[in-house]
């Protein structure tokens, strides 16, 4: 894939791909970004999002779209996780400052990970 914006899986509208939740544009990034960062091929990040849309259509998903971001993210947290980037603990310890920040942060503000911390 020579450029994952081009993709015609990507949800998209006149000006480009189109994110339902700011989530799934921030995982869009991170891909792109660990990519430019020579952490995995395009050729490997192909093969780790149809594995897990594949496991995902096996398990009963009925592929509508709503769940396509929910697949990025599972195969960007194997990538991560095979290359070596995080281990399962520290992709777990940021999971939970991620959820302690957003609890705390009021509704309109940016979230920041410092919030919430004890």
């Amino acid at each position: 894939m020579a450029d994952l914006a081009q993709s015609p899986d990507l949800p998209r509208d006149a000006d480009g791909p189109v994110f339902r939740e700011p989530w799934e544009a921030t995982a869009f990034a991170m891909a792109v970004r660990l990519h430019q960062q020579g952490v995995f091929t395009w050729t490997e990040w192909a093969e780790a999002l149809a594995g897990e849309i594949t496991a995902a259509q096996s398990a009963g998903d009925p592929d509508l779209g709503d769940t396509y971001y929910r697949h990025w993210l599972a195969a960007l947290e194997r990538l991560v996780r095979a290359k070596g980037v995080l281990t399962t603990e520290e992709m777990t310890d940021r999971r939970d400052a991620w959820n302690r920040a957003v609890r705390a942060t009021p509704h309109g503000q940016p979230i920041e990970l410092g919030r919430g911390l004890v």
